[in-house]
């Protein structure tokens, strides 16, 4: 085979490659492994709605839980990565697909480290605050409001005492996440007087960390330094138990 017909060959994998690196930016929003940039931290982004049991029109710009609970999952288990950056603008979605993804994220043993950026709304809310640390930008927004259905309802006392119980996971886990009591969070939540056509509250930037649901105002460069500190003191904490059980 000479050089040319080897050349030729080559080409298609370098294709496929670059098709795979394309797929993964554009399906999930992640650097192809492989190229140029390399960190021991991962990022992950939640953006536009997030879709659960029930599949969205393919006009809507959505994040599917199941692509990111292995990420979540490879997060935990390789041993590479050392912390997780969470990076929001989303405008909520399904309930249950949130919490799962939200206690995934309070759970990783590693340091996490989350960013609203536009919006973190509705269930973006406990998925904001599941991280070790939470930022938000100055113009960014969170919107509280109670939990809501759509289509067909059975209009039994058993059908809203459900939706009341599921109205208290996610406060429960917001005030279990955060710097807000159960009582803050449920009063801007049932606010009826901060929406003009619905009700609940939009908190803006330094709002939300006034109210104690993010811990602090800041950007891309803050929220990667203060993890980069959590995981250099991770670090740091290994090294002691390493030394004492020796």
């Amino acid at each position: 085979m000479n050089a040319k017909e080897k050349k030729k060959e080559q080409k298609p994998r370098s294709e496929d490659s670059d098709a795979g690196a394309a797929d993964l930016i554009r399906e999930l929003g992640l650097a192809a492994p492989g190229t140029d940039f390399e960190s021991d931290l991962q990022y992950i982004s939640i953006i536009g709605s997030i879709e659960g049991h029930i599949a969205l029109p393919m006009e809507n710009k959505t994040t599917k839980y199941e692509h990111l609970i292995p990420q979540l999952i490879a997060v935990e288990e390789n041993p590479k990565l050392r912390g997780l950056l969470v990076i929001l603008n989303t405008m909520g979605g399904d309930v249950e697909a949130g919490l799962a993804l939200a206690e995934m994220i309070a759970t990783l043993s590693k340091p996490t480290v989350s960013l609203v950026l536009g919006g973190g709304h509705s269930i973006g809310i406990p998925l904001a605050t599941a991280t070790d640390y939470s930022f938000i930008a100055g113009t960014a927004t969170m919107t509280l409001h109670p939990i809501r259905t759509t289509g067909l309802v059975i209009t039994a006392e058993t059908t809203f005492d459900y939706m009341r119980k599921t109205q208290d996971r996610v406060i429960d886990f917001i005030a279990g996440h955060s710097r807000a009591t159960r009582k803050r969070v449920t009063e801007l939540m049932n606010c009826s007087d901060n929406m003009s056509n619905d009700v609940g509250t939009i908190l803006f930037g330094k709002e939300a960390v006034d109210a104690g649901i993010i811990d602090a105002v800041g950007g891309v460069s803050q929220a990667l330094g203060e993890l980069r500190r959590r995981v250099a003191k991770a670090d740091e904490l290994e090294k002691e138990i390493s030394i004492s059980t020796d």
